[in-house]
């Protein structure tokens, strides 16, 4: 127990509390023995008075003198003064003669005998009060005199209390002041503990010793210190400094105790912050010569603000060493995110607007890109290329520098041209003292140097050992030129972005060669004929070229057929791929063959590319290919469709309705065991066929399923013409950046009116071919084309009479009037017939040569009933119409 009270008492707190408890305890005490003797002494005060009060008051009733007189005063006295008595409080009232003989007592067996007290005083006329042991015990009592008109004392009259009725009274009150006291005393005891409860917090539970070695401590840390520390209070009083704030504010020994605002050699700036009260941290000021690091926090005991502790330090070489430090960081930052930022794409300009746009404002006020004029096409360049301006970046756009795109021709005195040709970066700290450079062009270097521009970094870029362009940095913010170690900066900023830009220098190289190859694969305008009304686009790759292709292929008989396919992969390969099978695809059209076997041809020369591939030892054979082939015949309107592995096309009716045909899937090329199989349907004059790769319809943010219906929902206006559908198609399906070639063609077909056509069965007998002749003639004439009634009964003479000769039954004839004239022989067999150049002495073997020489082209197609020749006249007036030669009158001799 005394060690937890040592331990409890031991502190600053419980000292001072066990010390107010007894200062307490003892005033308790001393109010309680003052209040109890203030009682006694009021309330025997009290007694005396009212002992005097009642004595004369019944000293001076009226009748007493006579009673007095008379033979028996007792027995009207002591009625009336016990009555009295009784009423007045007090404890006796005793009435006497001047001898001291009571005529009245509490205690009647009393009356007669002398009185015990003092009378004298009273005999002479006065008041007089006494304690005395009486008949009734310790006795406070008043003697009055009972005096006659003339002075004279007749009697005396005695009243007062016992002693023990006095100090009844006084044990009555103890009570209520020792609650009092109790009262009191518990609540100071409660203050008490309340103070020292708050010492004990304010001083942590220390004691006497241990807080004078921690002042001690205290002490000598805070002026020990090399940091300055100051304490203000709330009304801007400097309270505390110690040895180091004096020493670095430059302070007097007396400036503890004064007003801020009056300590003499605290500068301005410090002076308002310390006065401001404003929190801060690690806020630099200057002190004279010094760079001050300042901290300042407010102060709160008791929850109000009451003035602020500082913290000083002198960071004079820290400020130096930091700014080497974040300028090095500042640096090391820009290289980071220069690999980050440059060559974000294969782009030789975007790659350059790059660059300029992470020197500035970072590293140069204005920064401006000049490559080597081939390099833009993708070529190596050469040495003295001229340079245009390829991107330029600055803090204001108002700049008298060359504009963007300007062809520049260095002179060998500039800086530029000098990087450009040693491949090192240049420093011109001071453009004004750079002659060289000013007789580039005086007029802008004068506008330049008014502009406020005053130094110039030119910088190489340089890689692979080539040399592509100069980068320009230009300051004219700052007013320090730039320096060696800017200039390495610049050396290695530069060279990091060459890469970058020799990269897309070569892949817009490669990329235009292949894009040339492709392009110059595909139509570069779709060729006449008036089956179909075209609208065409394609777009290559992002990433590359690829092997998508479309083609619009005239047919005899008016037709025409429409092509479009995808080779799988991008680059060279896939379009060199791409335009093999273009190729394919129009020499296998010039057979007239009908679109599966077609399919089934290109299926064979794909699988022959890749075996020679195989067989050769090299990679990269046709992936994959698909096609698409369709035969639109404007005369019947029929529309014969086959396609290999390819999306179906769409079919727009002319009332708007929009369907994917159905159509035999097939194979892709390549794969071969599966023939292809053919669609035919039939279309109404107006309708479009919609021919597309799936670069168009799929995407990465969508499947090929939405893509084909935003297709659909963008054909599906039949009031646009093929060229406005296409548009409309495009404007809300072309990705921005496609990942795989577009190509789309859309047609819109069109009818040969029953008017142009004009056919004939024709009777298996040779005699049939006069009236052929004559029907042909008048139909020729119908249509005002006399000019050629001529060779066209000739060419129909040979054919219907070959027909007849050589081939079998049903026999028929047509003329079709388009762009050219077109005659067909139809005949039920097979036998294919061939060109032969007759001797001289040859009878016969001339009839086709005939028809080839009065005939634009002729040729063979056949069907499932047999075959047809065609030959095609060109239409007079025309740029391929041409006069029959002389072999025309040859005679033609049977096939």
């Amino acid at each position: 127990m005394r060690s937890l009270l040592g331990s409890k008492f031991r502190s600053v707190a419980g000292q001072v509390f066990v010390l107010q408890v007894a200062i307490v305890v003892l005033l308790a005490a001393s109010a309680l023995l003052a209040l109890v003797l203030q009682s006694r002494h009021d309330i025997d005060r009290e007694a005396r008075n009212r002992s005097v009060s009642v004595a004369q008051t019944f000293a001076h009733s009226l009748g007493l003198q006579d009673t007095l007189k008379s033979a028996d005063p007792s027995a009207v006295l002591q009625p009336l003064a016990e009555k009295t008595r009784k009423a007045a409080g007090v404890d006796f009232i005793v009435v006497m003669d001047t001898k001291g003989i009571r005529y009245s007592h509490p205690q009647p067996e009393r009356i007669g005998q002398r009185f015990v007290g003092t009378i004298e005083p009273s005999l002479a006329g006065q008041t007089y009060t006494e304690s005395v042991d009486g008949p009734l015990g310790k006795e406070i009592q008043a003697v009055v005199p009972v005096t006659a008109p003339d002075g004279r004392v007749v009697g005396l009259v005695s009243a007062g209390l016992t002693v023990k009725s006095v100090t009844g009274v006084v044990d009555r009150q103890l009570p209520v002041i020792l609650l009092a006291i109790a009262t009191g005393l518990a609540l100071a005891t409660a203050g008490t503990a309340l103070i020292s409860r708050r010492l004990r917090r304010q001083t942590h539970g220390l004691g006497t010793q241990e807080m004078t070695r921690m002042y001690e401590h205290h002490d000598a840390v805070l002026h020990a210190v090399r940091e300055g520390v100051l304490i203000t209070d709330g009304e801007g009083r400097l309270l505390l400094a110690n040895d180091e704030a004096k020493r670095l504010l430059g302070l007097p020994e007396d400036a503890e105790g004064r007003r801020i605002g009056d300590v003499p050699g605290l500068d301005r700036p410090m002076a308002d912050l310390l006065l401001s009260g404003r929190e801060t941290t690690d806020e630099v000021l200057e002190s004279g010569d010094r760079l001050l690091v300042v901290n300042q926090r407010s102060t709160h005991p008791g929850g109000r603000p009451e003035g602020c502790a500082v913290t000083i330090r002198d960071s004079t070489e820290m400020q130096v060493l930091t700014s080497r430090a974040e300028t090095a960081r500042r640096r090391l930052k820009l290289l980071y995110d220069a690999g980050g930022d440059i060559g974000t794409s294969l782009d030789v300009v975007r790659t350059a607007e790059e660059l300029a746009s992470v020197a500035v404002p970072r590293f140069a006020d204005f920064c401006t890109v000049d490559l080597a004029d081939p390099v833009l096409g993708g070529d190596e360049p050469g040495p003295g290329a001229d340079m245009r301006r390829t991107a330029v970046s600055g803090i204001r756009p108002d700049h008298p520098l060359y504009p963007l795109g300007r062809l520049i021709d260095f002179l060998p005195s500039t800086p530029q041209a000098r990087g450009y040709g040693t491949g090192e970066a240049e420093l011109v700290p001071d453009l004004s003292d750079a002659p060289g450079w000013v007789a580039q062009d005086p007029p802008r270097a004068r506008a330049i140097l008014d502009y406020g521009i005053h130094s110039l970094i030119a910088a190489p870029l340089r890689a692979r050992g080539v040399v592509l362009g100069v980068v320009n940095f230009w300051r004219s913010e700052k007013p320090e030129p730039f320096d060696e170690d800017e200039l390495s900066l610049a050396e290695e900023l530069v060279a990091r972005a060459a890469v970058s830009m020799d990269n897309a220098r070569r892949y817009t190289r490669e990329h235009a060669l292949a894009e040339t190859l492709q392009r110059s694969l595909l139509p570069r305008a779709l060729p006449e004929q008036s089956a179909v009304d075209v609208a065409h686009f394609y777009l290559p790759a992002q990433s590359g070229v690829g092997g998508d292709w479309f083609d619009v292929i005239p047919l005899p008989g008016s037709r025409v057929a429409l092509v479009v396919g995808d080779v799988v992969g991008h680059g060279l390969h896939a379009a060199a791929t791409m335009g093999r099978l273009r190729t394919a695809v129009h020499n296998f059209s010039s057979l007239d063959l009908p679109p599966d076997e077609i399919l089934a041809r290109l299926d064979d020369l794909v699988q022959r590319i890749d075996h020679d591939a195989v067989s050769d030892g090299v990679t990269g054979g046709v992936l994959g290919a698909t096609c698409l082939y369709a035969i639109y015949d404007p005369v019947s309107q029929g529309c014969t469709v086959a396609r290999a592995g390819h999306l179906p096309p769409l079919l727009v009716a002319p009332d708007g309705t929009t369907e994917i045909m159905e159509l035999p899937a097939g194979p892709p090329l390549g794969l071969g065991g599966m023939p292809f199989e053919t669609a035919e349907i039939h279309l109404a004059e107006g309708s479009q066929l919609v021919l597309y790769t799936d670069g168009l319809v799929e995407e990465r943010t969508r499947d090929i399923g939405e893509g084909l219906e935003l297709l659909r929902g963008a054909l599906s206006h039949p009031d646009r013409d093929p060229q406005e559908s296409c548009q409309a198609v495009l404007d809300l399906m072309l990705p921005v950046r496609p990942a795989d070639d577009v190509a789309l063609l859309i047609a819109r077909t069109r009818t040969l009116g029953a008017d142009r056509v004009a056919q004939w069965d024709v009777p298996y007998e040779p005699s049939a071919v006069g009236a052929v002749r004559k029907a042909a003639a008048e139909k020729l004439e119908e249509w005002g084309l006399t000019e050629l009634v001529f060779a066209t009964e000739l060419i129909l003479s040979e054919l219907v009479t070959n027909a007849v000769r050589h081939g079998s039954a049903p026999v028929r004839v047509r003329m079709l009037h388009d762009h050219a004239l077109t005659c067909e022989v139809w005949d039920g067999t097979s036998t294919a017939p061939h060109l032969r150049y007759a001797a001289t002495t040859d009878e016969g073997g001339r009839g086709l040569f005939l028809v080839a020489q009065l005939s634009e082209h002729w040729g063979v197609r056949y069907t499932p009933e047999g075959k047809v020749i065609w030959a095609e006249q060109a239409l007079p007036g025309s740029s391929d119409g041409a006069e029959p030669g002389l072999a025309a009158f040859l005679d033609v001799d049977p096939l």
